[in-house]
């Protein structure tokens, strides 16, 4: 009887840690929005149409806690880096060896919503105002933290790191063909 009360604490157990929400949501902090959840205003990858991406968002469970805080997307060197949406460059420069652009996104609330780019050689500076999907500089060589090279794309409001796949919208995240479905109850034309 204690065997066959173990096995069924046990699949139970199992079950409540198989239907749980993934770290991952249970710890990420939503942007002050109208609805609390981030504001779909991307227009475009910051690289490519589809990129790969390699790495998602994993926020850490402390502030200096192990994470990472973007996603990482495929990205040759010398690949064009596109701003998601428009907003103002407010750095554009070097940190620790590496290129960074981050840019203000336009009407995302008091802090504002800042993506950042890196490794990327910057063809904007700093107070430039950019449109979704203009190009704010290229990939560097070197720089990533990739094994392969990658843009590492993040997303914040004020000092609180988000996801920044949120900001696309769900069609611009689609992956896979479109499929037109049949329209039933209309006549064919003649």
């Amino acid at each position: 009887m204690r065997a066959c009360t173990r096995l069924i604490l046990l699949v139970i157990l199992t079950l409540a840690a198989l239907l749980a929400p993934p770290p991952s949501r249970l710890l990420a902090v939503s942007p002050a929005g109208e609805d609390g959840a981030t504001p779909a205003v991307g227009r475009a990858w910051p690289v490519g149409v589809r990129p790969r991406v390699l790495r998602g968002w994993e926020p850490p469970e402390t502030a200096y806690g192990r994470g990472h805080r973007g996603v990482d997307l495929t990205a040759a060197p010398g690949t064009p880096v596109r701003a998601v949406a428009a907003g103002r460059v407010s750095f554009a420069g070097r940190v620790a060896g590496r290129g960074v652009v981050s840019v203000e996104l336009t009407g995302t609330g008091d802090p504002p919503l800042r993506t950042t780019y890196e490794p990327v050689r910057a063809s904007v500076t700093e107070g430039a105002e950019v449109g979704a999907g203009e190009v704010v500089g290229t990939v560097e060589p070197t720089g990533s933290h990739c094994t392969i090279p990658c843009v590492h794309w993040g997303l914040l409001q004020g000092d609180v790191y988000l996801d920044p796949l949120t900001l696309l919208p769900p069609w611009l995240l689609h992956r896979g063909p479109s499929r037109l479905l049949p329209v039933l109850g209309i006549p064919l034309p003649r």
